[in-house]
This record gives C-alpha cells, sequence and structure tokens, in this order.
C-alpha cells in the first residue's frame, strides 16, 4: 500500500508516483517516431486532432467546477487550449470542414469519457488530468513544438503549433511554480491525495494507450 510522506509537498509526491507512468508514456512508439521525424506531418495532424476531443472533454465542464474548492483554483483561462487547437486544425486541414468528418479513436474516447467522468463527481481527479496535461504542454510539449517547427516548416510560434504557444504566461517557469503551489495546498486529506496520485498514474496510462492506437493508425 502506497504511503504519502507528509513532509514532502504533495507536487513533489504526484511527481516521483507517477514517474514510471509518465516515461513509459514518452517513450512510446509513436511519440518517439514522432520526435525524431520519422513520421511525417499527416501523424502531427492525428495526434492534433486527437488532443480536440480531450480538451474539449476538459475545458468544457469548467463552469461546473468553477465553485469547487477543490478545482476552481486551477482554471486558468490563460491555459485553455481549445481555441488553438482548432486553429491549428484548421491550417493543417487548409481550411477544410474537418469538424464534421473528425471521429476519436478507442482510447481518445476513453481517454475523454474518463475526464469527464471525473468531473462530473470527483474534483480530485480533475485536477489529476489538468495536472498531467497541461503541465505536460508547458514542459515537454514545448520540444514537440520545436521539432514541429523544424521538420515540416511551420512558422515560430504560429498556425500549426498554436497548441503549444501560451501567449498569457509571460514566464513559464514561474507559472509551473505557482501551478505546484496550487497542488501543495490542495485542500483534501491524506486518503484523498493518494487518490489522487493514483489518478495521475490513470491519466498517463491512458495517453500511453491514446499513443498506442496513434501508432496502429499511422502505419
Amino acid at each position: 500500500m502506497t504511503v504519502l510522506d507528509v513532509t514532502v509537498p504533495f507536487s513533489t509526491q504526484i511527481r516521483e508516483a507517477s514517474q514510471a507512468q509518465h516515461t513509459e508514456a514518452e517513450n512510446s512508439t509513436f511519440m518517439s517516431d514522432l520526435l525524431s521525424g520519422r513520421l511525417g506531418v499527416s501523424a502531427f495532424r492525428r495526434y492534433t486532432e486527437q488532443l480536440w476531443f480531450v480538451y474539449r472533454a476538459l475545458e468544457g465542464v469548467t463552469d461546473t467546477l468553477a465553485g469547487d474548492p477543490v478545482a476552481a483554483p486551477f482554471l486558468r483561462p490563460e491555459l485553455f487550449r481549445t481555441s488553438a487547437l482548432e486553429r491549428d486544425l484548421d491550417h493543417l486541414h487548409e481550411g477544410a470542414d474537418w469538424r464534421s468528418a473528425l471521429r476519436p479513436l478507442p482510447a481518445t474516447e476513453t481517454y475523454a469519457a474518463r475526464v469527464l467522468e471525473v468531473a462530473n463527481g470527483w474534483p480530485g481527479g480533475y485536477v489529476a488530468h489538468h495536472y498531467t496535461r497541461y503541465l505536460g504542454d508547458l514542459s515537454g510539449g514545448q520540444v514537440i513544438r520545436g521539432i514541429a517547427e523544424k521538420t515540416w516548416g511551420f512558422a515560430h510560434k504560429g498556425d500549426g503549433v498554436r497548441f503549444y504557444v501560451f501567449d498569457g504566461i509571460a514566464n513559464p517557469a514561474a507559472f509551473k511554480r505557482e501551478y505546484r503551489a496550487l497542488l501543495d495546498a490542495v485542500p483534501v486529506d491524506g486518503p484523498e491525495r493518494l487518490r489522487i496520485v493514483d489518478e495521475c498514474r490513470r491519466a498517463f496510462a491512458l495517453n500511453t494507450a491514446l499513443f498506442a492506437d496513434l501508432a496502429e493508425a499511422t502505419r
């Protein structure tokens, strides 16, 4: 049974307890091939398409959670990504009507459904998914942006990679420190913190499953 050390900041506990799952997701075949340039821009487009479903789930519930003491502090408009994803997809599809034809992969559907499930009954679980996505976008996501710009010729921080550009965050390092401080102060007890840690692991596993579906779809 996992036991959290109360002398260690909660943000550190989350990072350390989910490190194995995080590493597995980062080292998936799809992500490794994407970052190495072995995949074409069509694979990047497919990835962006699937992210759209996940972020619609994450951001479509913000009004519901706006008054919740656990989740509300994390609902920062400067993090919202859906409109940026839609701008990227308009560019990647060259203005075509992509919304009518787009469908989630099975793993994406499962992932988005889990986000909605916790958002509608367990705010701590929603925070776990919020953390794994947005802090990842501000960190490793910037590596993806740089490679996409270099490999497929997107303009620096331009259409196609807007998802990775946080115009409302002037100092990402300071913002991440503030975010971790919010995690450290989350108003829940030890057993609930253990549940949140477990949900972080699950969130990374859902990402790994999504990458596996993408690998299959891009063969």
